[in-house]
């Protein structure tokens, strides 16, 4: 791994400690507690996970460390001190000066955070402390982004959610930080790349006496990763309940949704680059099907296409034998109620202007499944599926946890009453009770409704419990699909032979 800090350029404190915080109390402006005596102890040369159920408070840590409290919150009790100082009493300046040059925050939704008219290299050129092609080179090598494919050359919304994770972290790293923050950083991503980064972050800790600290949901890479642990749960955290497995029949008759042939492309300085080659998919009333593959093998370019958020340079997707315009805005809004959405960054998609019982509401009316009068108590049912209480309809995105966030962006999906739901990585940031409940509804829904799910997931063990059929893609290109069973007992791809085999290690 390539040297970014040079020999002389010690930025590890000379104290045993980059941060401590003890007891820190943060409530919202109504007086919400988001974070109750929260304790963290982060040392140079190692790594520190903070684990609990979402909505703990773990982001609420994170923020407070760096400085960046919610709009409106503020500390009511306890200190925090990094590198000697306490951030929440710096002024706005050297607030600016720490995290430019000491301290680097990567949050649970990194690709809000990317400026969308900036390509690659400009984003990471923007923070770094050396901007030499080489140094930013190294840099995209190291978080496992390729450098030959034009990936430099791209804005932020022609990546997957794993490649704006990585440039992300990128970005944090340009710096040449001495303490790293980061809000679930193997959340979407595949497990081999998840192990590759954490590998990366023990590089950094250890030989660079870097003070890493990190929320995570993932037991099995917490237990590997981690040196110290701090626990942010009120209780014993709740065993998740078994996985629901079923024999019932593979679901048949004629597809709800048929995928012809599909291509895509994204356009870069005047140039087609293809991402897709000639996908074919094909799902039956009341079925799931799992879409898996490596970070930036076209998952969501498919489901984006699918939807109409993007447009196929070829191709068709027709809903009940009727083909579907290119993109969402040629389609009519039945259309479009019926084929929804569960995007894998939450708290990029909703607006942080209306309330979560607005946000709710819209679709509702907007699609006639509600008038205004029955709003209000559709909106308390949508909550109570997705696991929320009711006080959660006055709250606004910014004051939600990134697993709750998720919760919302389920509910609104689900306000639209669809016939295909398409849910991409709807797990990666929560807690394995929740994702589990979270499962288990969209499970019921399908077999009330006749629901038909669409699951994107680097989960493998919730993909071969949880689906029907599979469809693996890697490169752009769908290399193996068939019944769920059938592939993982016997996969004929190496491709799917690699995450059958991934799957199959114990946590």
């Amino acid at each position: 791994m390539p040297d970014w800090y040079p020999e002389d350029d010690d930025r590890a404190p000379a104290s045993g400690t980059a941060v401590t915080v003890t007891d820190l109390t943060i409530a919202a402006p109504d007086g919400r507690l988001l974070l109750d005596g929260g304790n963290l102890s982060i040392r140079p040369g190692r790594v520190t996970a903070l684990t609990g159920p979402s909505g703990c408070g773990k982001t609420t840590l994170l923020r407070a460390v760096a400085g960046v409290l919610p709009a409106g919150a503020r500390r009511t009790a306890g200190s925090i001190e990094v590198l000697g100082r306490d951030v929440l009493a710096l002024g706005a300046a050297e607030l600016r000066a720490l995290r430019r040059h000491r301290l680097a925050y990567v949050g649970q939704d990194p690709g809000s955070g990317l400026n969308p008219r900036m390509k690659v290299r400009r984003l990471l050129a923007e923070v770094a402390a050396d901007r030499s092609p080489q140094a930013l080179h190294a840099l995209l090598t190291e978080v496992q982004l390729p450098t030959d494919n034009g990936l430099p050359g791209r804005r932020a919304g022609e990546l997957s959610g794993g490649q704006q994770r990585r440039v992300a972290l990128a970005r944090a790293l340009a710096r040449r930080p001495a303490v790293l923050l980061l809000d679930e950083p193997t959340a979407g991503l595949d497990p081999e790349l998840r192990d590759e980064i954490a590998e990366l972050l023990r590089h950094l800790a250890a030989h660079h006496r870097l003070a890493v600290a990190l929320s995570c949901h993932d037991t099995d890479l917490v237990s590997r990763l981690a040196d110290d642990i701090a626990d942010l749960s009120q209780d014993a955290p709740a065993r998740p309940p078994a996985a629901r497995t079923t024999d019932r029949p593979l679901p048949t008759g004629k597809p709800t949704l048929t995928v012809s042939g599909l291509h895509a492309a994204f356009v870069q300085r005047g140039r087609r680059i293809p991402v897709l080659h000639d996908i074919d998919l094909a799902v039956a009333p009341g079925s799931s099907t799992g879409i898996v593959g490596a970070s930036g093998s076209g998952k969501t370019t498919l489901v984006r296409a699918i939807v109409g958020l993007h447009r196929p340079t070829s191709g068709t997707v027709t809903l009940d034998g009727v083909r579907l315009a290119a993109t969402a805005h040629g389609r009519t809004r039945e259309q479009r109620r019926r084929l929804q959405l569960v995007p894998q960054d939450p708290l990029g998609t909703l607006n942080p202007s209306r309330t979560v019982g607005a946000t709710l509401g819209r679709p509702l009316r907007l699609h006639r499944r509600a008038d205004r009068d029955q709003a209000p108590a559709r909106v308390l049912e949508l909550l109570e599926h997705v696991g929320l209480p009711a006080n959660f309809a006055d709250r606004y995105p910014h004051e939600l946890s990134g697993g709750q966030r998720q919760r919302v962006s389920i509910a609104r999906a689900l306000a639209a009453d669809p016939d295909v739901l398409v849910c991409d990585e709807v797990t990666s940031a929560l807690d394995a009770h929740t994702s589990t409940a979270i499962v288990d509804l969209l499970e019921d829904l399908r077999d009330s409704r006749g629901l038909v799910l669409i699951l994107i997931s680097h989960d493998l063990h919730l993909i071969a419990n949880r689906t029907d059929t599979l469809l693996v893609l890697s490169a752009g290109q769908a290399v193996e699909s068939g019944p769920t069973p059938q592939l993982f007992a016997s996969p004929a791809h190496p491709v799917t032979t690699a995450l059958v085999a991934g799957a199959a290690q114990p946590a």
